[in-house]
């Protein structure tokens, strides 16, 4: 075996000759070595290629990663088996793949495999019978019948022709006929039968189609865009507008001049929620639908997908983090919507930051990245600022419409009634913007029921058996659930440990509470609840959210699924519930990302020609984050929040790597974390907090310890973990998982 790192730059994609030539191919398998293999007569197997070979008992996908200097006995060798008819895995996505092992401490195999997703995809998907339009259906179109009368063609027949004179293949489901009446055009030499298989998506989108009007703001963003993507080379912009700016608008000019040059498009959204609205503007502007790329994906819709990208067929990817890692043949663009979300964050597996190794990718493919955001994060931001990324801004709505007017309610003074959560004087705007035909949206973060129940005689709080959490009721299915690992039961009837009867009480709001009082103020109100357990499937969260923009629905009661995104023309009032929710737990990132929620969901009111209005319920009014938001304040908030980093030693202004130790066997974790905590690193620029109980101490049955490591920047932070980490022998029942750059601290 021969290890991975530091020589792949300098190697080149050099066909292996033979005979006796041998070949190190990376496994998708969580290891950081390649294997040598004999490559047989006959073969000619370049770095890139895919291939299968024999790996202990079975067959396995891999890449050819090089020539292997590998010593290995000939009686050993194997051999490999088979080499796919793709194109090669290109230098600069293997080159990307080792890159990202070495900055997360990740095996290299682990990496390849989310490239190598979809196993199936290595072979052509099954041929089925199509049709094409022959030449004396070509005639016939042009009025030169060739003897059949027109008249015996009905508006079908008529239809499928005009269809097919593009000169492209399409299966009988994709034409306005039946498979009888295409059997006879067939017949009568109109059509013709050709074997085909399923088209990639999004394979010709259309790049002469003119894009919408453009504003005098997004004029000269869109042409900074397009000149970095016809020049060529890295760039990074960040598009910061405000919610409704038409942000979209302006990298779409960059997507079409990508797509005239004939270079394929990725294009990251945090959440696949965000692809409904996304997906209409996207076919209004280029005449198709992207190929999408997420886990709800049918199997054959996926292999096809990721077989249309690795040929270079598919041109624009719309996809989740994962869609990074697909293997792009010709890659010219990346835009990172919504660049602030922690969705791009992955924390379990390959713990990566995908908008972090999207500007990698983009750097070693030598290609502008885009960030875009109403709220940047604030590592971007830093960027912006000091010229490493071009600023531009947007600073008003699309189309003449104005920014909401922010309300702050002090539930101290104006309090809900009792066992409510709904202020009296946001129920008083509900009801002046029911009784003007407009729309109402509540947000508050939480799903189910009630976040806690309690017994009133004993004071027991129903906690999962498996983590530190409580259990959530959702009154719907009568069940008590954890959010985390999923565990649930059946909503008892007795206090499981007083056995008083009827003793159990919800204490705080879910959506589904919420909803239980807004039906008690508003009973003829058209009310729905829409969260990630209520429109489970793309196709029912596409279906409310038609529902919202039809205005089928009067009052909207919503967890973040709605927050971002969407626009609905009716929808004038947003009333958060829970303001406040997020700030506390100490959590590094808590203030900015309770103001980039709660800014992301009052951008839903008053998009267009209608005033918006939002009402923040807390119990902090004087809190910057809440004067922020109420007085539109966004650069002052990021300002005193980059100083209080800066003061801390906190990123941007450093680094940071967490270590979680996790086992089923508590002693073991303590034992383990203890040694870590005696050999961590300590000295100039770099120290080691810890060890101490994550805030999720239990988690799935894990007992779970975790140290923080924050160093400058200057030091290699991957090189010193590496270092420290050898010291301790740890046990194979006991995890020691490597977060650098960690987002979220439980």
């Amino acid at each position: 075996m021969q290890t991975l790192f530091g020589n792949l730059d300098e190697a080149e994609d050099v066909s292996v000759p033979n005979p006796g030539a041998v070949m190190a191919i990376l496994v998708p398998f969580p290891v950081d070595k390649t294997y040598t293999y004999a490559v047989p007569a006959g073969m000619e197997l370049q770095p890139g290629e895919y291939v299968t070979v024999p790996l202990s008992n079975r067959q396995v996908t891999g890449v050819a990663w090089g020539p292997s200097t590998e010593k290995v006995p000939s009686k050993k060798l194997k051999s490999v088996i088979l080499k796919h008819d793709l194109p090669p895995m290109p230098k600069v996505e293997r080159d990307f793949i080792a890159w990202v092992a070495a900055y997360t401490m990740a095996p290299i195999g682990a990496v390849l495999k989310m490239a190598l997703s979809v196993p199936a995809a290595m072979e052509e998907g099954r041929a089925v019978n199509g049709y094409a339009i022959s030449e004396l259906g070509r005639k016939f179109l042009t009025e030169q019948n060739g003897g059949i009368k027109k008249g015996k063609l009905s508006p079908k027949h008529m239809a499928a022709l005009k269809i097919l004179r593009d000169g492209h293949t399409r299966r009988a489901a994709d034409l306005p006929a039946t498979p009888a009446v295409l059997k006879g055009m067939v017949k009568n030499g109109l059509l013709r039968s050709a074997e085909m298989r399923s088209a990639p998506p999004c394979s010709h989108p259309d790049i002469i189609q003119e894009g919408a009007q453009l504003s005098l703001d997004q004029k000269p963003a869109a042409a900074h865009l397009v000149k970095e993507v016809r020049q060529g080379g890295f760039y990074a912009s960040l598009i910061d507008g405000v919610t409704g700016a038409g942000k979209t608008e302006v990298y779409f000019e960059a997507v079409a001049e990508a797509l005239k040059m004939d270079r394929q498009v990725l294009i990251l959204l945090p959440e696949i929620a965000l692809s409904n609205a996304f997906l209409d503007r996207f076919r209004a502007r280029f005449g198709c639908a992207p190929a999408m790329w997420h886990s709800s994906l049918p199997p054959a819709l996926r292999r096809n997908t990721w077989r249309g990208v690795a040929e270079g067929k598919s041109k624009v990817i719309v996809g989740a983090r994962s869609a990074l890692f697909l293997p792009y043949q010709n890659l010219g663009l990346i835009i990172v919507d919504e660049e602030h979300d922690p969705a791009y964050k992955q924390d379990d597996g390959v713990i990566y930051h995908a908008r972090d190794m999207a500007v990698v990718r983009a750097h070693l493919s030598k290609i502008p990245i885009v960030l875009v955001s109403a709220t940047p994060s604030l590592e971007t931001m830093v960027n912006a600022w000091s010229g490493k990324y071009t600023h531009l801004h947007l600073p008003d709505r699309h189309g003449g419409a104005t920014m909401p007017d922010m309300h702050l309610i002090d539930l101290r003074a104006d309090k809900p009634e009792r066992q409510h959560f709904i202020a009296p004087s946001l129920i008083v705007a509900m009801e002046e913007t029911l009784a003007r035909g407009e729309q109402v949206l509540l947000f508050l973060n939480r799903r189910g029921y009630a976040p806690l129940t309690l017994c009133r005689t004993c004071g027991q709080r129903m906690e999962c058996p498996r983590c530190t959490a409580w259990l959530v009721e959702h009154k719907g299915n009568q069940k008590l659930q954890c959010h985390h690992c999923g565990f649930n039961l059946p909503f008892p009837k007795l206090c499981p440990t007083c056995g008083d009867e009827e003793s159990l009480a919800a204490c705080g709001p879910g959506v589904e509470r919420i909803h239980e009082e807004v039906l008690e103020y508003f009973p003829e109100a058209r009310t729905i609840v829409l969260a990630s357990d209520t429109a489970e499937t793309h196709d029912e969260l596409k279906a409310v959210l038609s529902d919202i923009r039809e205005r089928r629905v009067d009052i909207v009661i919503g967890t973040q699924i709605i927050a971002k995104g969407h626009h609905f023309p009716g929808l004038t009032l947003v009333g958060v519930i829970d303001a406040d929710l997020g700030l506390g737990g100490g959590d590094l990132r808590a203030a900015e990302r309770t103001y980039q929620l709660l800014h992301q969901v009052a951008g839903r009111a008053g998009r267009e020609e209608l005033k918006g209005h939002v009402y923040l319920q807390t119990w902090m009014p004087e809190n910057r984050v809440m004067q922020a938001l109420s007085g539109h304040g966004r650069d002052s908030f990021l300002d005193v929040e980059a100083q209080e980093r800066e003061r801390s030693f906190m990123p941007p202004y450093s680094r940071l790597a967490g270590i979680i130790v996790s086992g089923r066997n508590e002693k073991q974790v303590d034992d383990i974390a203890k040694k870590l905590g005696q050999t961590a690193p300590q000295g100039e620029g770099i120290k080691t907090l810890g060890p101490a109980p994550a805030p999720m101490a239990r988690l799935r049955g894990n007992f779970r310890k975790r140290l923080l490591v924050q160093a400058d920047k200057t030091i290699n932070l991957q090189k010193t973990i590496e270092g420290w980490m050898s010291v301790v022998k740890v046990p194979s029942t006991v995890r020691v998982q490597i977060d650098i750059d960690p987002q979220s601290f439980l």
